[in-house]
């Protein structure tokens, strides 16, 4: 049989904390952290459960100081305890405006500081370490009128009041760390906390650590900084997404002490275990039609948020039809000119109360088919990822999100989930999205390849290039070496959207006519006056900030010709 130490007494939110976590172990009750601490690191319980963070309360920072003590073991895992303190009385006559006297843990209290400043203002409170004791203390005195006791709905029946109001601290979740003698497995969706000793002090030192998280596209779920009490140098507390034996998250931790703060065992691991989330996550499970690079890019950084994710396809056991039925939110990641009618198809298929995101480049006529074959409690979104499958991570990388009057809670979270992981989120309507991806995608990619066949109508070569490019001439000329060297369908689908995004390359054709034939006509004062238009309607801002990258960018290209 399972040990486990946790505080008492019986009944209190430890020890239901303890029995949620196994209840069919033996617990064992102490009085105070110390001595649960000391039992565990004697080996004498298997293991010992501690609250570390309370919604209303924030950390509970005296336990993390705790945690400094063990020089042996690991936080294994976390419970959850959704706390019903509510308020207890010991008489049937007595009632809320009868209090003059109340009784509680001190963590209680601040629970419940909303509840006792509109309810109970002016009331004593008096804090206490064993409130069964107090109960008993007040019982003995038979001094039980005008007092009452916060605590626990299970607390309170167990001792015998009368509870005269529930759940005095609506959304009052705490969480409990399990710590055990062998570090956890791995599992697929973990975090890991760790704590520094006391850092020597250094400009950047905070900044240069949490950007190694950053730049590896680890997410720190949970951070503070506090001076060691007997030093004053600064010691940090983080959560960080992953396993540490993970080799992502090790070499992590391995180049921040090699390098950043440049002495080796400053960081000591607490452990590694299933991540706990504090948020509500309403959605469970994505389901993916289409299996390409771009799908299951998104479906592995789904799974390490701890969606069920599924992906279905053409050659797949399961399929889509079947798949739609199952999931909560239906995402298509299809090749955009056969989006639409994959939507026509499948969208039928999709409850209500459910969700469908399209993965598409294309927006106007996408959304028209998904809303004319959903029904009208499917939650709808459009969001166009503008990188691709080879990117390491999603941070600081465009993503345009088309809302839609059926947008809701499930696409939310979703567009949470980019927000998480650092992408840059702008909102379009869907003509607007059409239009300006005309200027993003489709006119440079139609320009690149209209490039490469007038380099071959004239002759000329990639020798020819290299020899006589300018800085500027050689802009054009990557562009079109990306398009060239990539898959062809891609940049064929994006030549082919419909939608608004024509017209930019109609209106850039009518255009670029004029041009030639001013520059035909030798019209050097017609073509300056439209260059200083151009400028007009750009703006300074814009020109200044966009030449300083291209000088940034030309010291780079410069030292390559």
């Amino acid at each position: 049989m399972k040990s486990i130490a946790t505080l008492g007494p019986e009944h209190s939110q430890s020890w239901q904390a303890a029995v949620q976590y196994d209840n069919e172990a033996e617990i064992r009750l102490y009085p105070h952290v110390k001595a649960l601490l000391d039992a565990f690191a004697a080996h004498e319980v298997e293991y010992a459960v501690l609250p570390v963070y309370n919604t209303r309360e924030g950390e509970k920072k005296q336990y993390f100081r705790f945690f400094d003590q063990i020089k042996s073991g690991y936080w294994v895992d976390n419970i959850i305890l959704h706390s019903t303190l509510s308020l207890g009385v010991f008489d049937e006559e007595t009632t809320v405006a009868d209090l003059r006297l109340l009784v509680g843990k001190r963590e209680a209290f601040n629970q419940c500081e909303e509840f006792i400043e509109n309810r109970l203002p002016g009331v004593t409170e008096l804090s206490v370490q064993d409130i069964e004791q107090a109960v008993a203390g007040i019982r003995q005195e038979r001094a039980t009128k005008g007092k009452a006791v916060i605590d626990s709905a299970e607390t309170l029946n167990a001792l015998g009041l009368r509870i005269v109001e529930r759940e005095v601290a609506p959304h009052n979740r705490t969480r409990y760390a399990v710590l055990g003698h062998s570090l956890a497995p791995m599992t697929g969706y973990d975090a890991t906390t760790l704590i520094t000793e006391p850092l020597d002090d250094r400009v950047g030192i905070l900044v240069d650590i949490l950007s190694e998280f950053s730049r590896r596209g680890i997410n720190i779920a949970d951070m503070r900084t506090e001076n060691d009490i007997k030093t004053q140098k600064l010691r940090i507390y983080l959560e960080a997404e992953g396993h540490i034996q993970t080799d992502t998250l090790a070499s992590a931790l391995a180049h921040i002490e090699s390098r950043v703060i440049q002495q080796q065992g400053m960081i000591r691991v607490l452990g590694s275990f299933p991540r706990v989330d504090m948020r509500t996550k309403y959605i469970k499970s994505f389901g993916f039609i289409g299996t390409g690079a771009m799908s299951r890019w998104f479906a592995d950084r789904l799974e390490s948020e701890g969606y069920e994710v599924a992906l279905t396809g053409r050659s797949t056991a399961l399929r889509p039809e079947e798949m739609v039925r199952q999931v909560d939110v239906v995402v298509v990641c299809v090749p955009i000119s056969v989006t639409s009618a994959i939507v026509r198809q499948y969208g039928p298929l999709i409850g209500p109360g459910k969700a469908l995101i399209l993965l598409a480049g294309e927006s106007e006529e996408t959304i028209k088919a998904a809303l004319a074959s959903t029904n009208d409690e499917v939650e709808i979104m459009l969001m166009h990822n503008l990188w691709g499958p080879q990117a390491a991570t999603m941070k600081d990388k465009n993503a345009i999100v088309v809302r839609t009057p059926r947008s809701g809670m499930f696409c939310s979270e979703f567009e949470a989930f980019l927000y998480k992981h650092g992408a840059d989120i702008y909102h379009d309507s869907p003509s607007k999205h059409d239009l300006l991806m005309g200027i993003g995608q489709k006119l440079p990619t139609l320009i690149s390849v209209a490039l490469a066949m007038t380099l071959h109508d004239n002759g000329i070569t990639s020798e020819d290039i290299a020899s006589h490019c300018t800085l500027t001439s050689l802009y054009p000329i990557l562009a079109m070496s990306r398009v060239h060297s990539q898959n062809p369908r891609t940049y064929a689908e994006i030549m082919s959207t419909a939608g608004d995004s024509r017209k930019i390359v109609v209106d850039f054709a009518k255009n670029l006519q004029q041009v030639i034939e001013m520059a035909d006509a030798a019209s050097i004062a017609g073509l300056c006056d439209l260059i200083d238009a151009n400028a007009g309607h750009l703006s300074e801002s814009f020109l200044q900030a966009r030449m300083q990258q291209a000088k940034a960018v030309d010291e780079v290209l410069g030292r390559m010709m």
